[in-house]
């Protein structure tokens, strides 16, 4: 009996053990400094109601994530929980990279107080809930009240054609430009609100899987871009600018204008004055009609992760009301759960501009097809650097339009051929 006694407190000290020496890696790929302190402070959360379990938190540069996590994947480092963006989510998927998170749906509590277009976008590969998107992206329009108003312009524009005249008046004041180009990491949203607004349409695909972005609308709107640089209606230096350059771009007051998502509020809220600026639609084309992208983030468990039901747990807390709508309010995305439309935080003035969007039939949100494997490398590499090169110069805007389209075409109808 006292063998068994010591046999049986031996396991149980040993179990002990091996929960203190539980280590889960989660990799956050959308990183600033705010989003970084806000993930490890409901980290801690989780970390404190599972003792004994740390969770290591890397952070990769948005700007080079793509290219960083493969080479993490190419070495073995994978880890247990990841963000997800969209773009990125068909490549892990059918790679067999990642893990079905309907079992755990299908228990959760919460799983019925989630939108349904958070369930219908984490199902976006083969119906099944690879992701757990965390909130939305709605591209709206930033514009400087005050640098309008010392350039003459009464109004934020409401058409493309306002769009140029606005941009071209403020471009006169001495060091000021009229648009904050974002001609590097994350500027193809801008290219393609701009290409489909232009061609009236925001169709990426004929039937037969020919891609539509080399038909004469879109190559109206892609020039339209170029042109806008060219003529000095963005800083010179933005055909560089990720994120963070175009944010600083519209709060230094170098530009006026910002197509940005709400996470942009954070930055620009702390550093001007609620007055001074504000938030409207994305100005509309030739057919009365502006396509904004909507894009979606989200969190993933990789399978290979030899921790599941504690990376399940982890995600619960980062995906459940609390730790969710604590993450958006930082973040600046619109969260997951119906019940965030109650937060008095929602219904504050610097959201008025997306809820216009969200209720003009006329402004309709683009979601990019994320669901082909290809699409992240061209996000992410092919349309940075064929787009620079029309910026400067280096090839037409039928030549760039021409290497998009004979790309997707490629990847469409591969798509269309493994359906079958």
């Amino acid at each position: 009996m006292r063998k068994l006694i010591t046999a049986t407190l031996l396991a149980t000290l040993m179990a002990g053990s091996a929960l203190a020496d539980t280590r889960l890696k989660l990799v956050e790929v959308i990183t600033s400094p705010e989003r970084t302190e806000t993930l490890k402070s409901i980290v801690a959360k989780f970390e404190a109601a599972n003792p004994g379990t740390t969770v290591e938190v890397i952070s990769l540069p948005w700007g080079e994530a793509f290219q960083k996590f493969a080479t993490m994947v190419s070495a073995g480092e994978i880890p247990d929980v990841m963000e997800m963006p969209d773009t990125w989510l068909s490549l892990y998927a059918n790679n067999g990279m990642l893990e079905s998170l309907e079992p755990y749906l299908s228990k959760w509590e919460h799983t019925s107080g989630l939108t349904e277009r958070a369930l219908e976008l984490g199902r976006d590969v083969n119906d099944t809930a690879y992701m757990l998107p965390y909130g939305f992206y709605l591209r709206a329009m930033f514009y400087n009240k005050k640098l309008l108003a010392e350039a003459g312009v009464a109004e934020p524009p409401k058409t493309m054609d306002d769009f140029v005249k606005a941009s071209e008046a403020v471009s006169k004041l001495p060091g000021k430009a009229g648009y904050c180009l974002r001609g590097g990491p994350g500027g193809l949203n801008g290219w393609v609100m701009f290409g489909a607004t232009m061609a009236g349409d925001n169709k990426f695909f004929n039937e037969d899987g020919t891609s539509t972005m080399n038909s004469e609308g879109w190559i109206k709107g892609l020039t339209w871009v170029i042109d806008l640089y060219k003529k000095g209606l963005a800083p010179k230096d933005s055909v560089n600018w990720g994120f963070n350059e175009i944010v600083a771009g519209f709060y230094s007051g170098t530009c006026a204008f910002l197509d940005q998502d709400p996470d942009a509020l954070i930055a620009i809220a702390q550093r001007m004055k609620s007055e001074d600026f504000g938030v409207t639609a994305m100005p509309k084309g030739p057919s009365g009609k502006t396509f904004p992208t909507i894009g979606y983030a989200g969190w993933s468990m990789l399978s290979a992760s030899q921790n599941k039901d504690l990376s399940w747990k982890l995600i619960e807390t980062l995906e459940g009301p609390e730790g969710n709508i604590e993450w958006n309010k930082r973040t600046g995305a619109l969260p997951v759960h119906k019940s965030a439309e109650k937060d008095p935080f929602y219904s504050s003035p610097q959201f008025k501009g997306w809820f216009d969007e969200l209720a003009d039939k006329d402004v309709i949100p683009t979601v990019m097809p994320t669901y082909l494997e290809e699409f992240a490398f061209f996000k992410d590499s092919l349309a940075i650097k064929t787009s620079q090169e029309a910026l400067l110069g280096d090839i037409t805007p039928e030549e760039l339009a021409n290497q998009w389209a004979d790309y997707l075409t490629k990847a469409q109808q591969k798509y269309l051929a493994n359906k079958k």
